[in-house]
């Protein structure tokens, strides 16, 4: 199999797991969750296609541990950066630098990497930041879907999980072509199944 340029940065909360779904214990560490519909064929099929993945998520490394290991995808992360370890949350730069230097990246391979998550005011945010481009898994409504300021905008949109690969497929191979960051207006021909990007 051939290794895609794309990496994937993945948030958990309601981009994997369904967070309305966690039973946690007394010491807030979660012990298990359902997926979102179609999140966990969306891991697998991202390691399938070749693409790195590593999840950034804010929380307890254990909660992690537990719901991915439930789902039988823990093994599909090449890494997994959590606020715990880190002691910073999302949309702090270190987050973000922390799973670039676990993938033997530097800040400067940002324009390599995505950054899928629900969260406009963190996991976009810190994204856009970077320099990371930025996909926001609007699955739920429990977070806001429309960005407080402009900083928050994402460069696209999604509704499901199975609408992730088919979109990065088409932003790896813009990048395999020498494009840098992707925004909406060099992938107009994605398929319909994808949205377009919040305006």
């Amino acid at each position: 199999m051939t290794e895609k340029t794309l990496i994937v940065l993945l948030d958990s909360g309601d981009t994997i797991i369904d967070e309305g779904t966690e039973i946690r214990d007394d010491h807030d560490v979660v012990l298990s969750g359902d997926t979102l519909p179609g999140a966990a064929d969306m891991v697998k099929s991202l390691a399938s296609a070749g693409y790195r993945v590593a999840l950034v998520a804010d929380g307890r490394f254990a909660s992690f541990e537990n719901l991915l290991s439930q789902h039988g995808i823990l093994d599909l992360f090449e890494t997994m950066i959590c606020s715990e370890q880190i002691r910073a949350s999302k949309p702090s730069p270190r987050m973000f630098k922390a799973a670039l230097g676990a993938l033997d990246l530097s800040p400067e391979d940002a324009w390599r990497c995505v950054m899928v998550g629900n969260n406009l005011s963190r996991d976009i945010l810190g994204a856009n930041q970077l320099g990371i481009t930025s996909i926001h898994l609007a699955w739920t409504e429990r977070y806001p879907r429309t960005p407080s300021r402009l900083e928050e905008t994402p460069d696209h949109t999604i509704m499901l999980p199975e609408q992730l690969l088919p979109l990065l497929e088409e932003l790896n191979r813009n990048l395999e072509y020498g494009t840098s960051r992707i925004t909406g207006d060099s992938v107009s021909a994605l398929s319909d199944a994808v949205s377009e990007p919040v305006q």
